[in-house]
This record gives structure tokens, C-alpha cells and sequence, in this order.
């Protein structure tokens, strides 16, 4: 037998191993208010008698659900009737994980240990995690566009943590393995709070349910608080995020995550008209013709230097333009050695909190440090 051959029966095999599909049984309660989030609108949590029933709403298509999870723990018997829905016994203990914001989340939660694989390793900042992937105690399972697919076969997930698209076929690969896909929609969600709440759902995964609770009610306290901090401020400033890629710029609409934390900051989006949960994608003469009058420029980038303001120039004529260019007033956030990615998803408080302090120099008492960007130089 040739080796493609082989991957194919394997690959079957695996299907068949692992297919959790539960059967039909009782529908999920459509009542209002049941297993509803406080924020993130894309995810509903139910506590049902021996399970909880996890659903997940189709973002591009919210009349649709994306998937349904039935959570059940390993020591306890399946219970019967179940409704339709992916089956998972929890708590996982051998997890893929594609984005380094999960496994990032999935340490914090103390369940590092189930962290079994990973996509996408070179943006992963977590140094005990960089050293378990580079020993080998986790698989590095290449891109997540294009996946090593035998080495996940051979790492055998409970689960594959991914983030979702609009065209599903991105992971039609696995998808065929069989293995129960955690579709990670928080990143659709419109606010920071949203996003975050997210994490009730990560710990049930892990067993850590009522630390991720208790976290997410530590981050909404300090968050509002923030928030109400903020809106004290007497000015505005405009705020332009990020710089163009290839032919287009994306920016934040006025939906989403990164558009509200701006706002409750107490910045201006010049984008917020655009009525969108995620990134718009414009040309770079229209993002300067409608945010180049911006005073604070906010540049994330990965590279293994600093990126200064003469390079930002060379990188597109047009940033030069940029009002907070000429003033000086670029910060840049080097996401190969700052954990931005990993970390300000599920913490926005300490996002806020750094966004406040660039806005509002003097609005905050105590440490004036910044934890993500600092001036870009010359």
C-alpha cells in the first residue's frame, strides 16, 4: 500500500473513531432569556439535567445556527434523550488549538496541559508554551490554512479549536477527519466584553468553568469602571488603527470589537459610519481621505525588529500623510514579541485601560507604563 493510499484509510479510520455526533432527541428551548450571555450575541449556554447544551449562532447568517455542542462529563453516564449536536465529553484533555488567542486564554485558565497542538507556532509570544513546541510536548501542526494532516491524525485531538470564516470551506481538510470542531466565533462579536464572555464556554471545555467565571466577572467590573473613567474626558481624539496589506486596508467598523473600545476609550473612529461587526477593507487613498486627519495612530505589525517611522513611510508613500505621522504621534505594538494577540482579546480591560492612557495622558492615576505600544521612533 503507497503511502497516499495509507493516509486515505487512516484517515477514514480516524472519521470513524471519532465521530461524535449525538442523536435526535429534544430541541433546544427557543424561550427568551435561556442560556443567554450578558454580552457575546453569538453564543448561548444552557445548563440542561447532566449536560449543557452550548449553541453557537451563525454570524454572517444569525437566523441559522453555526454548530451545537452537548458537553457531558467523562465520569458521568450519556444522558437520554439528547438533542441533536456535537457530542463532547469534557473536560478535554487533548486539545488542537489554531490561534495563539486560545491557547493564550487556555493557559490563563490553568489548562495548559491540554494544549496537545498547535497551528499557526510562530505567533505564539507564551514562553512555557514555545518551549513545550519546541521540545516536541506539542505538535506543531503547520498552517492553519494548510494543516499537516498526518500529524493530526497522529495526535489523535478530543477537539479542534478554530476560528470560523464567512466561506466555509477553509478547513474542508479536517473536516473530514471527524474530529468535533470548536467553532471560535468570538471574534465576531461587537464589543470587547463580548468577545470575552466567550470563556464561559472555553472553560466548560476544560473543566474550569467557574474560574473562567470568575475571571470574565473580575474583567467586566474593571472594564465598566474604565469605561466610566473615560467618558469623563473634555476631548475626542481620532484614532487610525493598523496601516494597509497588499491593496487594501482594513478598518474597524463601527460594530466592532476594536471601533468600541476606541469609542469607550473616549476616541473617535472615523470609520464607525460603516455599520459592520468586523474589519472593513478600503482602499488606502479612501482610508486617508476619511481618517488621515487622525491624532493618534495605532500600528500593530509582526517583524523581528521595531518599526520606526522611516519605515512606516517607505512601507506606503501615503503614511507620511497621516496627520499623527507628522506629529509624531505613531505607537506601534510589535506583536512578535508582544503578546497582543494572545492576550487583549480576553482581557479588553487591560486594553481599555492602555488605549485610556494614550488618549488621555494624566486621566488615569498610578502607572502610566503601556503594556502593548510604545512610540513609534524616527
Amino acid at each position: 500500500m503507497n503511502t497516499k493510499s495509507l493516509s486515505t484509510v487512516l484517515i477514514i479510520l480516524f472519521a470513524a473513531i471519532f465521530s461524535n455526533c449525538a442523536g435526535k432527541g429534544e430541541e433546544a428551548s427557543t424561550e427568551d432569556g435561556i442560556g443567554k450571555m450578558s454580552y457575546a450575541e453569538n453564543l448561548r449556554i444552557e445548563d440542561r439535567d447532566g449536560y449543557s447544551l452550548v449553541t453557537v449562532r451563525n454570524p454572517w447568517d444569525t437566523l441559522k445556527t453555526l454548530q451545537r455542542y452537548i458537553l457531558v462529563d467523562k465520569d458521568s453516564a450519556l444522558p437520554s434523550p439528547l438533542p441533536e449536536g456535537t457530542l463532547i465529553r469534557t473536560p478535554v484533555k487533548n486539545a488542537l488549538i489554531y490561534s495563539a488567542v486560545h491557547s493564550g486564554l487556555v493557559g490563563d485558565l490553568g489548562a495548559g496541559d491540554a494544549i496537545g497542538g498547535v497551528c499557526n507556532a510562530r505567533y505564539v509570544t507564551d514562553s512555557l508554551l514555545r518551549v513545550r513546541i519546541k521540545t516536541g510536548e506539542v505538535v506543531d501542526c503547520g498552517e492553519d490554512m494548510n494543516p499537516d494532516v498526518e500529524k493530526i491524525i497522529k495526535l489523535h485531538p478530543e477537539v479542534i479549536m478554530l476560528s470560523p470564516f464567512e466561506s466555509g470551506d477553509r478547513y474542508s481538510k479536517i473536516s473530514k477527519l471527524g474530529i468535533p470542531m470548536i467553532q471560535c466565533a468570538d471574534y465576531m462579536e461587537n464589543s470587547g466584553l463580548a468577545q470575552a464572555e466567550w470563556m464561559r464556554f472555553y472553560g466548560l471545555l476544560f473543566g474550569k468553568g467557574e474560574e473562567a467565571d470568575a475571571r470574565f466577572n473580575k474583567i467586566e467590573i474593571r472594564y465598566k469602571e474604565l469605561k466610566g473613567i473615560a467618558s469623563r474626558a473634555s476631548s475626542q481624539p481620532k484614532v487610525l488603527l493598523d496601516q494597509r496589506y497588499g491593496q487594501s486596508w482594513s478598518v474597524p467598523g463601527g460594530k466592532s470589537t476594536m471601533g468600541r473600545l476606541i469609542s469607550d476609550a473616549g476616541g473617535l473612529n472615523p470609520f464607525a459610519r460603516y455599520d459592520k461587526s468586523g474589519g472593513v477593507y478600503l482602499a488606502p487613498e479612501k482610508v486617508l481621505a476619511e481618517g488621515g486627519d487622525a491624532d493618534i495612530w495605532l500600528v500593530r505589525y509582526n517583524q523581528p525588529g521595531e518599526k520606526s517611522l522611516r519605515e512606516l513611510s517607505a512601507d506606503a508613500p501615503l503614511n507620511s500623510k497621516v496627520k499623527a505621522f507628522k506629529e509624531g504621534n505613531v505607537y506601534g505594538c510589535n506583536t512578535y514579541y508582544v503578546p497582543f494577540f494572545d492576550e487583549a482579546p480576553f482581557h479588553p480591560d487591560l486594553l481599555l485601560e492602555e488605549m485610556i492612557k494614550l488618549f488621555h495622558p494624566g486621566l488615569l492615576q498610578g502607572d502610566t507604563t503601556l503594556r502593548y505600544f510604545k512610540k513609534m521612533e524616527k
